[in-house]
């Protein structure tokens, strides 16, 4: 049961942990930003890459970006006045250089310019539209000096336009049938450049066409169970496929171009507009550069937008104390995690707890400027401890600001207020069984230390009640109210506690439980649990002892069942084991084992005497250098021999004496077999003489 109430006690705590205040861009984007965005030898492998770099420490806002600008600008430089520039190279350049502003005079603008322009003309696909008019959009944008505008831009977007479809995907050229989801984006962001770059007004009748694609693109949108929305890239086998995230922060970028460009009021739906924030911020920090560039990139599009700023409200802390007098605290940020003071926001709450009917409050937040917080002072009278449900909702009434914001509706948030409990009238008595006389009767303190002793037979009964009173004076339900008899034996008997209101009371009847204590008379230990997680004194209670004295068990009563063995005994230490050895059996006198020795030699001494007694013939012994070497090794490879069966007597085994006999066998041959040949031939030259 202990182990129950520290559960309870580790959920309020996980609680209180997880109510930080949100912010969706931190410190740690900036940190995961110099990781993957510090190129390795000082300049990155292409301009692409390098824009991607610049323009994620660009919406970061970051000054601790990499060194690059006299490497890059040079790249740049040398890509715009190459004549030889492709026109997404000039493209690239372009971006890179609306950063980095490196040393290009409005020639050399104005020299690329009408290129440019022939290439708009030429173009036969989405990405030749794209490249062309988005690097006459940024030349617009660093030397309005040079003329970019487009004569004939109305036939530009039809031909765009020509290449949409009915879901509101587009192809990337008229000979490919496929649409694509990331097209749609280039498309909607090269649209937008053709109205800004048009000498004269784009037809509205084309503008509203293209109003209703968008409508069209954002049906298809998918979404995920939290609320947050994305675009998926329907293309599977074809060339240039991108993941959601690259393909929702295209689409993002397009929507966001178009309605800036148009002027346009598209209407789209305040929560697909927030849900697609939700999907970006749902990222968290990605792990590859280009994923990293993509989440920036879209929600700084979502942010700067005209159509509907993305209003992110951060949940406040999901534990409220009315012991400590809690503030309730909002945050409403932007997708970049930068405050909204400047918008007049007012929050609605409506709670509801448990079964309860629903109590509803509309009110004002304060506002904390220096801290950016919403907060309620003080939790309304009505609100006592327990579990609720707070449904927070923005209502934006500031008619001075002119952006368009989408709040999301009503967000709910589960919330615990927690309180102390007042626990009174606590007692326990042994009761008559026949007419429930109270023959032992003893208060309790459960805030203190109880050590109370009784004792009852099986005819008696043991009742314990108690009160259980909220913080507003209310009956109070904890989640678990458990009164446990453990025996001496450690085998355990728990019961829950009833009640009625907010009066608790069990009634244990000893006769009907003597089945269930397996007839086992003697001490039990009585403990009391009562916890909640909103109940800031939840206990587990030691109350003392009650002395049983239960009957007999008969033949067939059923026996406790056994304890369960502590795991971690089997890692404890062992007994000691304690081992005397034999004594040593006796043993014959040093000096009959030295006579046994001298027994044992004696034949070798005779051997030895016998020889000198035939008078051995040592003269055959050859006296040459070479032939004496060999006989000298010969008769030492036999006394190799035998000293090898000494060792095999003495120690070693048959394995090891068979494989050094086998060395030694071939050593005997060879020095055996010249030192043999050497008397052969000895003997033939004296025979023959």
């Amino acid at each position: 049961m202990g182990k129950v109430l520290g559960f309870l006690i580790l959920a309020v705590c996980t609680l209180i942990c997880e109510a930080a205040i949100f912010k969706p861009i931190s410190d740690s984007h900036r940190s995961a930003a110099l990781d993957l965005l510090t190129p390795k030898d000082g300049s990155f492998e292409s301009l692409e890459v390098t824009y991607k770099a610049l323009r994620s420490f660009e919406v970061l806002g970051t000054g601790k970006q990499p060194d690059i600008k006299a490497v890059t600008c040079k790249s740049v430089v040398d890509t715009v006045r190459s004549p030889s520039s492709a026109s997404k190279d000039l493209f690239q350049a372009l971006r890179v250089n609306r950063i980095l502003k490196c040393e290009l005079n409005n020639e050399a603008f104005a020299g690329i310019a009408s290129r440019l322009k022939d290439n708009v003309n030429s173009a036969g696909s989405l990405l030749d539209y794209y490249y062309s008019v988005g690097s006459l959009v940024l030349i617009e944008g660093q030397a309005s000096e040079v003329d970019v505008h487009l004569g004939g831009a109305d036939s530009v977007f039809r031909a765009i336009k020509a290449l949409s479809q009915s879901d509101g995907r587009w192809r990337y050229s008229s000979n490919n049938p496929e649409s694509s989801t990331f097209a749609a984006g280039i498309a909607l962001e090269s649209l937008a450049g053709v109205i800004s770059l048009a000498s004269s007004e784009i037809d509205r009748s084309l503008i509203s066409l293209v109003k209703n694609d968008i409508l069209k693109l954002l049906d298809g949108v998918e979404k995920y169970d939290d609320g947050a929305y994305y675009f998926d890239e329907k293309l599977v086998d074809a060339h240039g496929y991108q993941s959601p995230l690259s393909a929702s922060s295209a689409v993002v970028r397009g929507i966001t171009a178009f309605a800036i460009a148009s002027d346009e009021d598209l209407n789209l739906p305040g929560d697909k507009i927030l849900g697609l924030a939700r999907f970006f911020l749902g990222v968290g920090i990605p792990g590859k550069a280009e994923d990293l560039f993509y989440q920036l990139d879209a929600l700084a599009s979502l942010e700067n937008n005209r159509v509907s700023i993305p209003l992110i409200l951060s949940p406040p802390t999901a534990v409220l104390s009315l012991t400590r007098k809690d503030q309730l605290k909002v945050n409403v940020n932007t997708v970049l995690g930068s405050a909204a003071p400047s918008l007049s926001v007012k929050l609605k709450q409506i709670f509801t707890s448990g079964s309860k009917d629903a109590s509803i409050i509309d009110q004002d937040l304060k506002f904390d400027p220096e801290n950016a917080v919403h907060f309620l002072d003080v939790l309304p009278e009505n609100i006592d401890a327990g579990s609720y449900i707070f449904t927070f909702e923005i209502v934006l009434h500031n008619p001075e600001d002119k952006k368009i914001y989408a709040a999301g509706g009503r967000t709910k948030v589960p919330i615990y207020v927690t309180g102390f409990v007042k626990v009174d009238h606590a007692e326990v008595a042994v009761l008559d069984s026949d007419l429930g006389n109270v023959e032992t009767q003893k208060r309790l303190d459960l805030a203190g230390e109880n050590s109370i002793s009784l004792s009852a037979n099986h005819l008696q009964k043991l009742q314990l009640s108690f009160q259980l009173t909220s913080p507003l004076g209310n009956a109070f339900k904890p989640h678990q109210a458990f009164l446990k008899l453990r025996h001496e034996s450690k085998v355990e008997h728990i019961f829950v506690v009833g009640n009625s209101g907010n009066f608790f009371e069990i009634i244990l009847d000893f006769l009907g439980l003597v089945e269930k204590f397996f007839y086992l008379s003697g001490r039990y230990d009585i403990q009391l649990t009562v916890g909640d997680a909103v109940m800031e004194n939840s206990f587990f209670q030691h109350l003392g002892s009650i002395e049983l004295d239960l009957p007999e068990p008969p033949e067939k009563a059923a026996r406790p069942p056994p304890q369960a063995v502590d795991a971690s005994s089997k890692f404890g230490p062992k007994a000691e084991i304690s081992h005397i050895f034999r004594a040593p059996e006796k043993r014959p006198p040093k000096e009959l084992s030295l006579i046994f020795l001298a027994l044992v030699l004696l034949p070798f001494v005779g051997f030895l005497v016998g020889l000198l007694r035939l008078q051995v013939n040592l003269k055959n012994f050859p006296k040459a250098s070479a032939p004496a070497t060999f006989a000298i090794l010969f008769h030492f490879g036999i006394a190799a021999v035998l000293s090898l069966y000494l060792l095999f007597w003495l120690k070693l085994n048959l394995f090891t004496t068979l494989k050094a006999l086998g060395f030694l066998g071939i050593f005997l041959m060879f020095v055996g077999h010249r030192t043999l040949a050497y008397l052969a031939s000895s003997s033939a030259k004296l025979k023959s003489a």
